[in-house]
């Protein structure tokens, strides 16, 4: 799981519903992988601050802090909730999962892993001018 920044938080449209999305998501030149974002303030954890935490469905072999992710929201879920129980709010992520793994395998979702935000220049950071 990746947090994005408060800074990053606070440039998102502050239209934007609170809740589950499915997209892709990639760590800085690397594959293109399904991802699932939360939106809100996680009720469960009773956050004070909105967060924008993205789950990819991909194992890692080590940690990328300070990497750039780059992400390209696809889709929607579910809206944001509280749960009874740690059990209950981890099941729902298993949910979240599978259905994020079924949208983004069709057509119309697949063919946006492709697109080229995905591709930064060769030696260019996402800050260069």
């Amino acid at each position: 799981t990746a947090n994005f920044s408060e800074q990053v938080v606070e440039s998102f449209p502050p239209d934007i519903s609170t809740g589950i999305y499915y997209g892709w998501a990639c760590v800085g030149n690397g594959d293109v992988h399904k991802m699932v974002l939360s939106i809100g303030w996680n009720p469960f954890y009773k956050n004070t601050k909105k967060s924008v935490e993205t789950h990819i469905i991909h194992t890692f072999k080590e940690d990328f802090y300070g990497e750039i992710l780059s992400i390209v929201i696809t889709g929607y879920i579910r809206p944001e909730k509280n749960f009874d129980s740690l059990d209950a709010l981890i099941s729902a992520i298993q949910e979240d999962i599978e259905e994020a793994k079924r949208q983004l395998d069709l057509p119309e979702h697949r063919k946006l892993k492709e697109d080229n935000f995905f591709h930064l220049p060769e030696g260019k950071t996402v800050n260069d001018n």
